[in-house]
């Protein structure tokens, strides 16, 4: 799971449109990888072992959440899927700054007082960070409740230090993996230094949101492959036991 993916185009928005081609200014999904100083990575705290592969990463984490993450969450499988050590997921979909089309992002996320917090782990140039600074009206699908809301960077030091422990800890052994240190061990103080070059964002709730189990939502698919099994299954057993009796 990623700390941070950029939006899946070609995904339905919240709107039912589908997200727009890979050339799209604001799309993350096939969009091509900066180079030069603009590299994916580049300066942002990261191992060196993990900025060389940065590009590649970035490139298959977009794939995962167009094809798997993002699909899974739509449809509900979000409380399936997290647990404290594969960290938590939600997705944040935010409105292009270009392409005016919506965006779903999945994206490590923690819930502290009345709001939703969550990183931009490929700093300044993440598309969902840039679409929120286009147009701060996002909606939030959490595992059990969706929710529209307001996204804010938190610029204020004495709240980074207090929400990005908690945030990382959520994360679980990606966290790790990706640099940030153990959160459990070490201090706020240098989790936060080890965060410094992620923007962290707040999303303060303002309304209501439609969820998986709601009209235009994904639950649907779960139940109707659940369902087709169980039919299947007793389709099934029931020959076997016609198949049983013609030779008694």
């Amino acid at each position: 799971m990623a700390i941070d993916a950029t939006e899946a185009a070609g995904v339905a928005g919240s709107d039912g449109r589908p997200g727009g081609g890979s050339d799209a200014p604001d799309a993350g999904v096939g969009s091509p990888a900066p180079h030069g100083p603009e590299a994916w990575g580049e300066g942002l705290g990261y191992p060196e072992w993990i900025e060389g592969t940065m590009p590649a990463m970035h490139a298959a984490f977009n794939g995962m959440n167009k094809y798997l993450s993002v699909p899974a969450l739509r449809m509900g499988l979000g409380r399936f899927m997290s647990t404290p050590v594969t960290g938590y997921l939600m997705i944040l979909r935010t409105r292009g700054r270009k392409s005016g089309e919506m965006r779903d992002a999945p994206l490590g996320y923690m819930v502290i007082g009345d709001a939703v917090y969550c990183l931009a782990g490929f700093g300044t140039k993440t598309h969902w960070y840039r679409n929120i600074l286009a147009d701060p009206r996002v909606e939030v699908l959490l595992p059990g409740r969706s929710f529209s809301g307001i996204a804010e960077e938190v610029t204020d030091r004495d709240e980074r230090r207090k929400v990005l422990p908690a945030l990382v800890k959520s994360m679980g052994v990606v966290a790790s993996g990706f640099g940030l240190g153990n959160p459990y061990k070490q201090s706020a103080e240098e989790t936060e230094r080890r965060c410094a070059a992620f923007p962290l964002v707040r999303v303060r709730a303002t309304g209501i949101a439609a969820g998986p189990e709601d009209p235009g939502g994904w639950f649907w698919v779960v139940t109707a492959v659940v369902s087709t099994w169980f039919v299947l299954r007793w389709l099934r057993i029931r020959g076997e036991k016609s198949k049983n009796c013609g030779r008694s």
